[in-house]
């Protein structure tokens, strides 16, 4: 069957990237994409053993701009809750085999630092959500962790809960140009985020109304892949907060007033 490539805002983009816009994809039968792979501006990782059906939906997008890694992390293909990074840097737990991490330090390009992480909370991308800039870490992190993610991917760190929830790499996705969080993550809060990050900060959600945005999707500053689920309200979201689709912020609000009318009626 052909790839999941339905509906394309295309924007033009500078030479050095891929035309923007918004991508919906299956990992076999699941929509969690972001459980299955990793997104950054520098280079995408997508675990080993999905369908030639997924890979060909990044290979098609991010082909000859940035490197496409086949991968697992201690043995698992969910690499996307098993790590976290941006274009400076990659962390991986303690429980990645050197052959791994042999693997991944020879896929990746130059300058990108790739660390091992000791920390009692080893599923690294439901606890850390980054840009280039800021991170948001769990809670209850250790110190030494949270000095790691600031050292090795040059970032801000914030202790953060979204919506109350402190697995933050779970429920939010995150650029340099904007952030989509929990549905239920209150104004005030919204503006908190927005003000520690300097992005737009919209509440939605994924996949016909799953609220958990890190499993459901992968997005950079100019590409976003989410589950075959999402609708096409979702996806106008998604691509008014990331500036994927070149929409003004006029348009946005409107778009997302129509949702939180949807949502209310």
């Amino acid at each position: 069957p052909r790839a999941h490539c339905l509906r394309r805002q295309v924007l033009a983009a500078g030479p050095s990237q891929p035309e923007a816009m918004c991508t919906r994809a299956q990992f076999e039968q699941s929509n969690e994409i972001g459980v299955f792979s990793k997104l950054t501006n520098r280079y995408c990782l997508v675990g080993v053993g999905g369908s030639e059906n997924f890979y060909s939906v990044f290979e098609a997008e991010l082909g000859g701009h940035i490197p496409i890694v086949h991968t697992s992390i201690a043995g698992l293909r969910i690499i996307g809750r098993m790590c976290a990074g941006n274009k400076n840097g990659l962390l991986v737990p303690t429980s990645t085999t050197d052959q791994e991490l042999l693997h991944l330090r020879n896929s990746l390009p130059e300058g990108v630092v790739i660390q091992r992480v000791e920390e009692r909370l080893s599923a690294l991308g439901n606890v850390i959500t980054c840009n280039d800039h800021v991170a948001f870490v769990h809670t209850d992190i250790d110190r030494e962790t949270e000095e790691i993610v600031a050292d090795v991917l040059g970032v801000e760190v914030f202790r953060q809960t979204i919506a109350g929830h402190v697995l933050v790499g779970s429920y939010c996705a995150l650029t340099n140009q904007g952030a989509l969080v929990h549905p239920k993550t209150p104004i005030e809060d919204q503006d908190e985020l927005a003000q520690l990050l300097q992005v737009p900060v919209v509440a939605g959600t994924v996949n016909r109304g799953s609220d958990v945005i890190g499993a459901g999707m992968v997005v950079n500053d100019w590409c976003a892949f989410t589950g075959s689920d999402t609708t096409a309200t979702e996806v106008q979201v998604i691509e008014s907060v990331f500036k994927l689709g070149g929409e003004t912020d006029s348009r946005m609000r409107s778009t997302m007033r129509d949702v939180l009318i949807d949502q209310l009626a």
